[in-house]
């Protein structure tokens, strides 16, 4: 069985799932398409093809095999994108919790069926029906549950908008004893720059106490600076538009001081060395495509 362990974004990383580019299904269709900058690149010719994400994402799985952590993959389904596992569900503590996701994605959690097997079944937990959640809206810390969510009455109208207040209430139910905040992200179904798809577009808590953040993917100021001021204005890493929208807050921790960045984040992989950090590069560009990167694509099961 496997003893799953959670507590926050950044302890040293033992068991993940990692998602999968083979067989991904070629170009979608613009009205298949989940995001604005995945149509952006349909329309533009410049999709990403298979080939170029199956390296990448092999890139981060060699990574995570020389840090000696168990990878688990996706059963292949052909024709089918499952390259972000972190949308489909997601563990607190010992709880992995099946995601509400948009109702064509099912298909991706059959698809870990041989590790939710392994799993006590007491430990899976599947929210009602009324509660949307995606794994890239939830970012347990410590004693924190950190959520994105968008609560405007037009919340049906946006597919951007993945995770409702639903969702908040019952995590916060589900764990009586964790301070569970949520945060009121940008949404735009037109406009890649100004949408935060999920919490981990615009944010990222990364070591033992820094963290990436981008203003504008809030939209209530104060509840932005309150993340300046709970981590300290010194140890925020501030990003701009244009690195939100290459998702340079979406890396990934294998552990308080190994991060896994996108090669091309050139600023931010400096700022990270210089505060003490080793930084795995990675290309990641063609995946980023689909308004996801390395934190969406691994979905931590064990972390120490």
């Amino acid at each position: 069985m496997l003893k799953l362990n959670i507590i926050n974004e950044t302890s040293r990383l033992r068991t993940v799932i990692l998602g999968i580019a083979n067989s991904n299904g070629g170009i979608p269709k613009v009205e298949n398409c989940y995001d604005p900058k995945s149509i952006e690149h349909v329309l533009a010719g410049t999709y990403p093809k298979e080939s170029a994400m199956v390296l990448e994402i092999e890139a981060v799985a060699n990574i995570l095999k020389k840090y000696d952590v168990k990878v688990f993959r996706p059963d292949v389904i052909e024709n089918y994108n499952q390259i972000f596992t972190r949308d489909i569900a997601f563990v607190i503590e010992d709880i992995f919790i099946e995601a509400n996701i948009l109702p064509d994605r099912e298909k991706e959690y059959k698809a870990i069926d041989k590790v939710i097997t392994q799993i006590d079944s007491n430990k899976v937990v599947v929210l009602p029906k009324e509660c949307h959640v995606e794994g890239g809206d939830v970012m347990p810390w410590n004693d924190y549950i950190f959520i994105g969510t968008y609560s405007g009455s037009d919340y049906a109208d946006y597919i951007t908008a993945r995770t409702n207040i639903d969702a908040v209430i019952a995590l916060q139910e589900l764990f009586p004893h964790k301070k569970v905040k949520s945060f009121e992200l940008r949404k735009s179904n037109t406009d890649a720059k100004d949408n935060a798809l999920h919490l981990d577009c615009c944010f990222q808590p990364i070591g033992k106490d820094k963290a990436i953040l981008h203003k504008n993917g809030f939209l209530v100021e104060s509840e932005y600076e309150w993340l300046v001021n709970y981590f300290g204005k010194e140890n925020v890493f501030e990003i701009t538009k244009e690195e939100m929208y290459s998702m340079n807050s979406n890396v990934f921790s294998i552990s308080e001081e190994v991060i896994i960045s996108e090669k091309n984040f050139t600023r931010l992989n400096t700022w990270l060395r210089q505060n003490g950090f080793t930084v795995e590069e990675v290309p990641y560009s063609e995946i980023a495509k689909q308004e996801g990167l390395l934190r969406c694509s691994t979905m931590p099961l064990i972390r120490d």
